[in-house]
């Protein structure tokens, strides 16, 4: 039997394919950019056939890079953007509208009726999340209402909903399977993570006909086979995982206070909690970080939607770099005597202040401020927030006794500077791994364990393999004054 897995890691802006052979070593890779749509102030979009194609086109790509072909593929891992919406016709596969992304804000006030009608409890309780635009639940009955015919049809049976795993799952198995995994399910604030199981009292409160609905398996489980007329095969998807719960297995981080955070769009820090499934105090989201073996373990989670975004945001929109690379070092480049904040709330602010009405702000700036201080105020913001999040978790869970070690992975990790100032400003060693692809590698791991092929979890966790460990050097004193800034700029910004 062949060693390879083929991961698909669909995320936000881009989908990308890595084909990883049985040394968990990278063989091929494919990866495509999609359109970003923007109907509105606070409105995020996909077109679900964009997503697709790219999918599609990035999965052909990595077996040409790799010189295999289909048949030599044991199984397929998915990893996924998660929390972004999508409905379906059953019959066609088509979407009735675009995909609602994660980011998108448009259901704050529907959130706001809801924490004001008393409900907000009951979902928290049930599904450890808070009334946000940012989970699925609500992008569902806003797609109900607004479509024509659409609730009408959902409640008929001839509609399916799905995060972008299921969307894909669907499509890849010609429409045979309608599956999403615990992870993915556990996002949606129609999930009960205590029970395992759709809550018929949250798709009552949300309008939402359980029809709709697909059915949820463990991480690594038997997803269907691909259609074979799609790469020259039929490949069996053997894994599934929502990306931030991909990255807290790629990261091996099985282990009862383990945290690992992501950088990419946003920022995602995950503190595995085993068994417990602990109710946070401080605006944390309880979540199942894996499912295995009908095994649930929890975590808490710290979500940051603007990362990676605000460098491309400096790419893009203020044109200050040509390649994301650049911010780096222009952070370094920056004036030491400037306190300039970035507080990138260009879509609300998550954890753990969950402002959805807040927008994005700078402070401190000069007549001398230029390119290299907002750059580097950016870079900051990120390692700011992740110390936010840090501080909830400390204070949310007693498990962990010591000191934290944050176990990075994402895009922006491969800077140096920004990962210094992540440490300098945790005041805590900061472990960037060889491997920086962790998300697909935990979505190909899913898949080759369950093939059989790859090592179990024990073995999984010891050859994970540190790259670089960046420790605190900043004067205590200084970090005090900074952290003293910044969470001044961010009660400037905050609406409620």
């Amino acid at each position: 039997m062949s060693s390879f897995i083929l991961a698909i890691d669909q995320g936000t802006t881009s989908s990308r394919a890595i084909v990883f052979d049985g040394s968990r070593t990278i063989v091929g890779v494919g990866q495509k950019e999609f359109t970003q749509h923007f109907p509105q102030d606070g409105w995020v979009e996909h077109d679900p056939e964009e997503i697709w194609d790219s999918v599609i086109w990035s999965v052909r790509t990595a077996l040409k890079q790799a010189k295999l072909a289909a048949r030599d593929i044991t199984a397929i891992g998915i990893t996924n953007q998660r929390e972004t919406t999508l409905i379906w016709d059953r019959a066609s596969g088509k979407p009735i509208h675009n995909a609602i992304v994660w980011q998108d804000r448009r259901t704050a006030a529907l959130c706001g009726k809801l924490k004001q009608d008393g409900h907000e409890a009951l979902f928290t309780r049930r599904t450890g999340l808070l009334l946000d635009p940012y989970f699925s639940g609500t992008k569902v009955k806003w797609l109900l209402d607004k479509v024509k015919g659409a609730r009408q049809r959902a409640e008929k049976g001839e509609l399916a909903f799905g995060t972008v795993d299921s969307f894909l799952i669907w499509r890849l198995t010609g429409g045979k399977v309608h599956a999403t995994d615990a992870t993915n399910a556990a996002r949606t604030l129609m999930f009960d993570i205590g029970k395992n199981r759709w809550d018929e009292d949250l798709l009552g409160i949300l309008g939402v006909p359980a029809a709709l609905l697909p059915e949820v398996k463990d991480c690594a489980d038997d997803f269907g086979v691909t259609e074979e007329s799609l790469f020259g095969a039929a490949i069996p998807i053997l894994g599934v995982a929502g990306d931030q719960h991909a990255a807290t297995i790629g990261q091996a981080c099985f282990a009862p206070g383990m945290v690992k955070s992501t950088y990419g769009t946003g920022c995602f820090a995950v503190l595995n909690t085993g068994k417990d499934l602990v109710r946070s105090k401080n605006r944390l989201l309880t979540t199942i970080a894996y499912r295995i073996d009908g095994e649930t373990c929890y975590a808490l989670e710290g979500s940051i939607f603007i990362a990676g975004a605000a460098v491309q945001w400096i790419r893009d929109g203020l044109k200050l770099v040509k390649h994301a690379s650049e911010t780096g070092p222009l952070a370094q480049s920056a004036d030491p005597s400037q306190n300039v904040y970035m507080v990138p709330a260009f879509v609300g602010l998550g954890a753990p202040w969950w402002d959805a009405e807040a927008r994005g702000a700078i402070y401190g700036l000069t007549r001398n401020s230029g390119p290299a201080e907002i750059a580097k105020a950016a870079l900051e913001a990120v390692c700011y927030q992740t110390r936010d999040l840090l501080e909830a978790m400390r204070k949310d869970w007693k498990g962990h006794e010591g000191g934290t070690v944050l176990r990075v992975d994402g895009g922006m990790v491969a800077s140096d500077w920004t990962m210094q100032f992540l440490a300098d400003i945790l005041d805590a060693p900061v472990d960037r791994p060889t491997i920086l692809e962790t998300t697909a590698l935990g979505a190909a791991w899913l898949a080759g364990m369950k093939a059989g092929i790859w090592p179990g979890m024990q073995e999984f966790a010891a050859s994970w393999a540190q790259d670089k460990r960046f420790e605190p050097q900043m004067d205590a004193a200084l970090r005090k004054q900074k952290v003293k800034g910044w969470d001044l700029a961010v009660r400037r910004t905050l609406t409620t």
